[in-house]
């Protein structure tokens, strides 16, 4: 997993956690409103956890695939990556040129 992954994994892991710790400081908290939200915010845990690792079980699939293709087709994947970099570097290029005025 690379370091970028990781952060978003680790963010998630705190406001996951930041959250559970909301409800337990709440807990001595009594009222309809108050129940209402923590059951919610419980569900929505629940939810983004399973929704986290779906995603995250995709973009394993994506990669592993996508490592396999560029191992299978060295050529291609070379081809590839440098007509999108010239494609690119016109765009940007060209946009530059736009906004000096040349």
């Amino acid at each position: 997993m690379n370091k970028e992954m990781q952060d978003i994994c680790n963010d998630v892991g705190t406001l996951a956690d930041d959250a559970r710790a909301l409800m337990a400081a709440t807990a001595h908290v009594t009222g309809e409103q108050v129940e209402e939200a923590r059951k919610r915010l419980s569900v929505a845990l629940e939810s983004g956890k399973a929704a986290f690792g779906r995603v995250g079980d995709k973009a394993a699939v994506g990669v592993e695939m996508a490592n396999q293709t560029v191992r299978e087709n060295p050529y291609q994947a070379i081809g590839v990556a440098f007509g999108l970099g010239a494609l690119l570097g016109c765009l940007v290029s060209s946009r530059r040129g736009g906004r000096n005025g040349d």
